[in-house]
């Protein structure tokens, strides 16, 4: 990344608009946290958002990350100044602490950790919200201010932190280790594996190998997929860091980890735009369930990085096929380029659009790696070891490096040009290699031009491979015929989105009933905002005859009138140009026959379910959870793969609740959906059955008995709520609660209806 620097187009701005926020943000703002956590008064109020909460001090981790990564590539001075005020300040804080504990919360959940005697969940430790993955942030941006800068003044912060942590984890037994990683604890192997690399410490070796979650990896190193239901961006940072500690150790485990795992994430869970998950978690194999809170920006963020790792051990022109598909249409298109606000998701429900963080009253996860997205982009374009070159990516940029010493710069205004031009502007003595990544969505091969003259050439793991003792000036000129082709979804062949290339062309639906603003604290606040109808594409003729580029300048193309209803014509363009409008990104492709069928069967319930929804919890997903204030007493939470969906329940004297939005203008339906099979159960030799009461706040809904009611399937019940109870009110508390030897659900899914 040192050696590249961009030189034009959507990267290079994109980049420049990145780095506007980096200015902007005040460190005394995103260090208070830190002050406070030291019982020290901050010198300015936290920001909002997740600042203000218990995962609060994540962002300044980010931003040391990007700030130094930001500064390594562009070299702005005015970076570099804020970046040493923040040292100043982290060592000030730092100070307050005897055993140099900094972070943005209270160090008494690791206190109770330390101690051997804690309470553990998904996303609760030592009754804090993910305090490992929080203050990771901070352990990662003193690392890179470190590599990107060479101030030694972040390693002696972050070294004092680990020394910290490696006393206080040291008494603890593997028994007491692996329970406390249950709980969400990010990149802390990679980061334990990058300070060894720096300080050759072994101490910090051994963490990083003790951070091992056994009940992921394992199974993963027996190449078995157990991802289903699991939230996916706690698993893509513990796999990074086994990926570095193979390159450390040389311990096949690790490599047989991480390649499987990408495989089966890249395989069978990525969408078309280069993302995973929906609503945080990872689904079934081969699914590609639409809605709005898909393909989470945090994990593709992780998958590239963790990609990178791939390619070295392989240099197999696949993984940048998925790298560049990414990049591209998710990366790119996740920030907003008039603002430079992030998106936290990115929808794939039809008609649905982008929601971006706001400047000061959000900072979500991907706020943090989205402030770091845009100095990452230098990345990986090229590739060097030795006297070889590869160059992996069509982005503009020059290359320079003295080892042997070369400068090459390659220019393009890819995917809107159809080729690249590589200059060799500085020549070592002796011969070098080049490889040219020759991308898998070509239909036919690429033609390829030295000096103006044709050349042949041979392929190599997916690269045309050139050897040979280069001239200065010497120009290799490689064509990318883009061409039209059709995404077809891993779990439907009718549903479909189209591509020019590796790009993804979307619909560009317009500002029909738009939101006043889609930059937000609120990441879920516009989750129900009403959808516009959405055309299907009906046709009985081929692809290529119903879709045609309009305008090459922009890569604008339109749809021969087949959107029904209304024989409508479709206008698409790049989804990474695609912002404050709404849009399609999957479509529903087929003949007129499958279409009448559509109409008669599938899409008026489709349509009246979103209308009718109010609000919507999702039960065991962190997110869902924690936006709806959930409160719980003996309660436990879990995945069901029977059903492919999570649940939760309260036992003997417990409950859980949520805090729902309703409609006091309309009448209210609380609909629970359980699974039939459940039943009476034995616990710790108590018989222990199914019944229990719903409450509106504090007013008992109804009384709801699990014996069997429907076997082997998810069964919902829609309670209706008298007036009174939500009268004057725009929220209510919805709780479940269970008497001493009674069981309260599971429950798989609560939503608030106005039918």
């Amino acid at each position: 990344m040192q050696h590249t620097k961009l030189l034009d187009g959507k990267f290079k701005i994109s980049q420049e608009k990145g780095k506007e926020y980096l200015l902007f943000l005040n460190i005394d703002r995103l260090l208070a946290p830190c002050y406070e956590a030291v019982s020290q008064p901050p010198k300015n109020k936290r920001y909002g958002g997740w600042e203000s909460k218990p995962i609060a001090g994540h962002s300044i981790g980010h931003w040391l990350s990007a700030a130094a990564t930001m500064y390594h590539v562009t070299k702005d001075i005015k970076l570099y100044e804020k970046i040493r005020y923040a040292l100043e300040e982290m060592t000030y804080i730092q100070s307050f602490d005897k055993d140099g504990y900094i972070s943005g919360f209270p160090r008494d959940c690791f206190d109770q950790v330390f101690a051997g005697d804690f309470k553990v969940g998904n996303f609760e430790l030592g009754g804090s919200w993910v305090p490992w993955y929080s203050i990771h942030k901070i352990f990662a941006g003193l690392i890179d201010v470190y590599k990107f800068t060479g101030e030694k003044q972040a390693i002696d912060i972050v070294t004092k932190l680990a020394d910290w942590a490696y006393d206080g984890l040291a008494p603890l037994s593997e028994e007491q280790f692996q329970k406390m990683l249950i709980c969400e604890h990010g990149g802390m192997n990679e980061a334990f594996a990058d300070l060894y690399l720096i300080t050759d410490d072994e101490r910090y070796l051994e963490l990083a190998e003790k951070f091992f979650h056994k009940d992921v990896l394992n199974p993963l190193a027996k190449e078995e997929d157990d991802l289903e239901g699991k939230h996916a961006n706690t698993q893509i940072p513990k796999v990074i860091g086994v990926a570095k500690l193979y390159n450390i150790t040389g311990k096949e485990i690790y490599k047989r980890i991480a390649s499987y795992f990408w495989e089966q994430v890249v395989q069978y869970r990525t969408y078309a735009i280069g993302g995973n998950s929906n609503r945080e978690h990872f689904g079934p194999k081969n699914e590609e369930k639409l809605g709005v809170q898909t393909t989470e920006t945090c994990n593709t963020y992780n998958m590239l990085k963790l990609t990178d790792y791939l390619f070295q051990w392989t240099k197999q022109a696949r993984y940048y096929d998925f790298y560049e598909r990414a990049l591209f249409n998710h990366i790119l298109a996740s920030q907003d380029p008039d603002s430079g606000m992030k998106t936290y998701f990115v929808s794939s429900e039809p008609g649905h659009f982008k929601v971006y963080h706001s400047r000061e009253e959000s900072f979500w996860c991907c706020t943090g790696t989205g402030m770091e997205n845009p100095a990452r982009y230098n990345r990986s374009i090229f590739h060097q070891e030795e006297e070889t070159l590869y160059i992996n990516l069509f982005i503009s940029a020059q290359f320079k490096s003295v080892h042997p010493m070369m400068t090459i710069t390659q220019r393009t205004d890819f995917p809107f040009e159809n080729q690249t031009t590589i200059t060799i502007d500085e020549v070592p003595e002796q011969p070098f290699t080049i490889y040219l990544r020759q991308p898998n969505w070509l239909k036919v091969d690429s033609e390829l031009f030295l000096n103006g003259e044709k050349i042949n050439y041979q392929l190599e793991n997916g690269y045309v491979k050139l050897v040979k003792k280069w001239k200065e000036n010497d120009q290799l000129t490689m064509s990318l015929p883009l061409s039209l082709d059709r995404y077809i979804a891993k779990d439907d062949e009718n549903k479909q989105a189209i591509m020019y290339g590796p790009i993804v062309l979307a619909g560009a639906l317009g500002r029909e009933n738009f939101p006043e603003t889609d930059i937000l604290s609120d990441h879920l606040a516009l989750d129900h905002y009403p959808l516009i109808d959405v055309p299907a594409l009906v046709t009985d003729q081929p692809f290529e005859n119903w879709i045609e580029i309009v305008d090459k300048q922009q890569l604008i193309f339109e749809t021969k009138p087949i959107g029904q209803p209304g024989n409508q014509s479709i206008k698409l363009k790049p989804f990474f140009n695609i912002h404050h409008e709404r849009y399609t990104i999957y479509w529903s492709v087929m003949n007129h026959q499958e279409y009448q069928y559509y109409q008669e069967h599938e899409q008026n319930q489709k349509l009246w379910e979103q209308q009718i929804t109010v609000d919507i919890v999702t039960p065991n997903e962190q997110q869902p959870e924690v936006e709806h204030g959930v409160s719980v007493k003996n309660s436990t939470s879990g995945y069901s793969n029977l059903v492919h969906s999570g649940w939760r329940d309260a036992r003997d004297d417990g409950y859980f609740s949520y805090n729902m939005n309703v409609d006091p203008s309309k009448n209210m339906y609380l609909h629970v959906t359980y699974y039939g099979s459940d039943d009476t159960i034995e616990v710790q030799g108590k018989m222990m059955e199914r019944n229990f009461s719903i409450w509106i706040d504090d007013e008992m809904l109804a009384e709801q008995s699990l014996i069997s009611n429907q076997p082997g399937k998810l069964f919902s019940v829609n309670y209706p709520i008298p007036y009174e109870m939500v009268k004057d009110k725009n929220k209510v508390k919805v709780t479940f609660y269970a008497d001493k030897r009674k069981i309260a659900g599971g429950v798989y899914q609560v939503q608030m209806l106005n039918a």
